[in-house]
């Protein structure tokens, strides 16, 4: 079955337009983040996700490690789908649940080394899905997505191969290693940013490239 393809770092309702019509089963839609690209503002986000109709699924990424402020950044935006980028501090996944028992929780799993096998696959237990990317939480202005960067996919395989929910994989994805992406990891869906985009806009042209070789 064809991986699902999410477009990320959406930035106004006429790129979301753009991106379902080539295919996109997905949009990430970037709140504030202490770095990367895509970022707007939560009322924009929740404008934007008003616009999309089902069964496209729209993903607030959210840097909060409160399970109660995650509640509330998503009370803001109204979208049917949590992305998690940090590590959740304070409070449970299944505190998010019980407030918002419709929308589902993707937590995201950056890919530093082989102990990120044992943490995702614990994760995987938690929540509706996992995507793995290549940031890095340690550094001193955390790196939580949108680094353009390709991370071991050897240990995102492993991490495919024991998950108990499906994978998204992320980080330095674009239409020239798509098919090596998919062969290797065999991801459940595919998560872009910077790989479809030129100047920061999306491009139309990388779009059905991506999707041309997918």
């Amino acid at each position: 079955m064809r991986p699902r393809v999410k477009i990320c770092c959406i930035s106004s309702i006429e790129e979301a337009r753009m991106a379902i019509d080539f295919g996109a089963s997905a949009l990430g839609l970037v709140a504030k983040m202490p770095s990367g690209p895509g970022v707007i503002s939560d009322e924009l986000i929740l404008a934007i996700s008003k616009t999309v109709p089902p069964p496209i699924a729209t993903f607030m990424l959210t840097s909060e490690t409160s399970a109660e402020q995650i509640i509330a950044h998503h009370r803001r935006t109204l979208t049917n789908t949590i992305q998690i980028v940090d590590e959740l501090i304070e409070g449970s996944y299944n505190l998010i649940k019980n407030a918002l028992p419709a929308i589902k929780i993707v937590q995201v799993i950056h890919v530093v080394g082989e102990e990120t096998i044992d943490e995702a696959v614990r994760i995987s237990n938690l929540v509706d899905a996992i995507l793995l990317d290549s940031g890095n939480p340690n550094l001193r202005i955390k790196e939580l997505g949108g680094t353009g960067r390709v991370h071991n996919w050897e240990i995102s395989r492993k991490i495919v191969e024991q998950s108990k929910v499906p994978v998204f994989l992320a980080g330095g994805l674009t239409p020239e290693n798509v098919r090596q992406a998919i062969d290797q990891v065999q991801p459940f869906g595919l998560d872009l940013c910077s790989g479809v985009r030129t100047k920061g806009q999306l491009d139309p042209y990388k779009l059905e490239n991506f999707f041309d070789n997918l």
